[in-house]
């Protein structure tokens, strides 16, 4: 669909609404698994959580540290990052997911849990958080479903949704060949790091702490973890 878009991922309104629609219905045929959420690669599920835990402590020991009062887990799934990674570490816990199988599988997968808050059925193109409501908003491997605009979009309204300290974390899959990489089956674009930081700071946000996931099986994408700001806080 992005043929010859080497360095965006811009569209026009006919190719936006393909974009989603042919996406939306990728992940509709997906089993609610944590196999399914992964594409496959379930197994390197514990390894991602170490190496995000990890990222999130070192946050923590920041001299303006984020609270631990509510996070949001974007492009949430069944809640796999909700249940193994932002339930030990926060108070509360809001999900947001376009898929409503997947949302309803996400209350059964992370079970009984008084932290669990609110689960929104929302594509990240259309949602907007509460205002000032969150110490930590998650977003991990569902960027490339949004186009660069929403992206943009996406991030501003992320600024307002901040508490007083509070950071945006990006965890996703880059290229290392300097390109967008287009994946036709499941309509979503993978972009290099230097693409990803420009529509970052492009959103109002700038980069306090960058980290490489490690442990990763060879030929996989290399995953990046980023914690940002508002660039006039």
């Amino acid at each position: 669909m992005f043929e010859g878009m080497d360095n965006s991922v811009e569209t026009s309104e006919c190719q936006e609404e393909t974009f989603y629609k042919h996406a939306a219905k990728y992940w509709s045929n997906i089993p609610a698994t944590v196999d399914g959420m992964l594409g496959g690669f379930g197994f390197i599920s514990h390894t991602d959580i170490q190496g995000s835990s990890k990222f999130l402590q070192q946050l923590f020991k920041m001299k303006d540290a984020p609270g631990r009062g509510r996070a949001l887990d974007c492009g949430a799934g069944i809640g796999r990052v909700t249940k193994h990674l932002l339930v030990p570490l926060f108070d509360q816990v809001d999900l947001v997911e376009q898929n409503p199988a997947f949302l309803e599988q996400a209350r059964e997968y992370v079970g009984p849990c008084r932290k669990l808050g609110e689960l929104y059925g929302c594509g990240l193109q259309d949602f907007v958080p509460e205002e000032g409501r969150y110490d930590v908003i998650w977003t991990q491997w569902v960027l490339g479903h949004l186009t660069d605009d929403h992206l943009i979009q996406f991030f501003k309204a992320c600024i307002g949704g901040l508490r007083s300290g509070g950071v945006v974390v990006v965890k996703e899959n880059v290229t290392s060949s300097g390109r967008v990489e287009v994946d036709a089956e499941d309509s979503s674009v993978t972009r290099p790091p230097a693409l990803l930081l420009e529509l970052l700071g492009r959103a109002g946000l700038r980069c306090l702490r960058e980290q490489r996931q490690t442990g990763f099986p060879a030929g996989l994408y290399p995953v990046k973890m980023y914690a940002l700001r508002a660039a006039a806080s």
